[in-house]
């Protein structure tokens, strides 16, 4: 029979390579019941080695803070420049384009070139700031409540405007990425605006970097399978890949 050291070691090298583990997967694999499972678990969590959370387990606490812009921008911040480099090569001639907030978006709107006809409608006040510096693109605020923690407007008033326009793409920066969740943010107003922007588009574009997977943000956005591309960068864990793939979404790996 597997030692229980041989269990843990191999409950954490699983987390390493998939970013999550379930309990009755790790039972089935590891002949062993799910008791024994939850009880591995709950010592390895107790040494600060990974999260509990319902069934399964994470490398770190998998619900996603309301944290500032200023400082996620320091979260990453060459994967969200490759991140930003792809999403911009997605940006076509004559394209009307909603932007929501975020420190990935801020970086995405730094890489977004002029093109021809281009329209940008955006709730993040620091984005369209970056944008104004690059003519000849049309750039639509939203107005509304200002959220100093994002930098970005929220509100009935934002989404009001919403209902009368209509765009070709959405680049939606979040705060997780869980499979069976859904993809989420860590403010349920921004949740909802979010939501009012995918309802105007053609096509929801997702930017994250690889540690917003297996994560869960405040507000809720959608399900997966709502979602047309995602732009991520190489540190997703396989499979995750593999489980984006099966919904059909195409997945850009920077």
């Amino acid at each position: 029979m597997i030692s229980i050291a041989e269990r843990h070691k191999y409950i954490l090298d699983a987390l390493q390579k998939d970013g999550y583990v379930k309990v009755l997967d790790l039972a089935k694999q590891l002949d062993v019941t799910s008791v024994t499972i939850r009880k591995d678990l709950k010592i390895l969590e107790e040494k600060g080695l990974l999260y509990r959370t319902h069934g399964s387990a994470s490398p770190a606490n998998p619900h996603a803070g309301d944290r500032n812009v200023t400082e996620k921008e320091k979260i990453k911040p060459e994967e969200k420049r490759r991140i930003g480099q792809a999403a911009a090569k997605l940006i076509e001639k004559n394209d009307s384009i909603i932007i929501n907030s975020g420190s990935t978006i801020c970086m995405f709107a730094e890489q977004i070139e002029p093109v021809e006809g281009l329209t940008v409608v955006s709730a993040s006040v620091m984005a369209l700031t970056i944008l104004s510096q690059k003519e000849p693109i049309h750039l639509i605020q939203l107005g509304g409540t200002y959220r100093k923690k994002s930098a970005s407007v929220i509100g009935s008033y934002t989404q009001s405007f919403l209902k009368g326009i209509t765009c070709s793409k959405l680049f939606l920066g979040v705060d997780g990425i869980d499979m069976d969740f859904g993809v989420t943010t860590s403010n349920i107003e921004e949740a909802e605006l979010n939501k009012s922007m995918m309802d105007v588009v053609s096509k929801t574009i997702v930017l994250a970097d690889s540690s917003k997977f297996g994560r869960k943000g405040f507000g809720k956005i959608c399900d997966i399978d709502k979602i047309d591309v995602i732009i991520t960068d190489s540190g997703i864990p396989p499979s995750m890949i593999k489980k984006i793939e099966e919904q059909g979404i195409e997945l850009i790996i920077t």
